[in-house]
């Protein structure tokens, strides 16, 4: 057996496969300041969240959310 016939069937025995995926970004309208701002908020208690179930100290996760707010404010606009 050759070397490509066996690294075919290593690959066809993971189970791989084609899928079909479309872009929505021309399905859906562009995101209002509102949902922007909701969806920045979101992201950012969830990442507190993971912090401080990780164990992390207050004083830790403050500075983290600082800095993030920092490189926020230089770009002048929201985090995506």
């Amino acid at each position: 057996m050759s070397d490509r016939f066996a690294i075919w069937l290593k690959v066809r025995g993971l189970g791989l496969a084609l899928a079909v995926v479309r872009d929505l970004r021309d399905v859906r309208p562009p995101a209002t300041a509102e949902e922007l701002e909701q969806f920045e908020t979101d992201a950012l208690a969830g990442f507190v969240l993971a912090r401080a179930s990780a164990g992390l100290a207050d004083g830790t996760i403050r500075g983290d959310v600082g800095h993030l707010e920092q490189m926020r404010s230089w770009f002048g606009r929201p985090v995506r």
